[in-house]
């Protein structure tokens, strides 16, 4: 069964920094593309960030592009998400997603966590 879990949300003021963990079992995480995706209230989940099994091939969003990157450390099975210089604009339930396919999509494909929630005060 796989099981995908994140950490590291929480509480921050604008200019600061998180970073998000996410562990997968259950898979080989050295196969799967990983990704992040948000969602905020009343909107739909967007993609945030994915890296391919290799960590050769990245995407961003453009609304954190210079801001958040993207890592996976496949000997730990963990993916991770450093966020610096956070705005308001980012808050939202964060989501950790495993696929085969590159890039990730919402989808039945997808193997997903059950979020950590990143709050930024102005």
């Amino acid at each position: 069964q796989v099981q995908v879990v994140e950490s590291g949300g929480g509480l921050v003021q604008a200019g600061g920094s998180l970073r998000l963990s996410c562990t997968a079992s259950g898979l080989r995480f050295d196969q799967f593309a990983m990704g992040w995706f948000r969602q905020a209230p009343g909107k739909e989940r967007e993609g945030v960030s994915y890296i391919n099994w290799s960590g050769q091939s990245l995407y961003y969003a453009d609304s954190v592009k210079g801001r958040f990157t993207i890592s996976r450390d496949n000997r730990k099975n963990t993916l991770y998400l450093q966020m610096n210089r956070l705005k308001t604009e980012d808050t939202a339930m964060y989501y950790c997603a495993a696929s085969l396919l590159y890039p990730l999509r919402v989808g039945r494909d997808t193997h997903w966590g059950q979020g950590t929630q990143v709050t930024v005060s102005s």
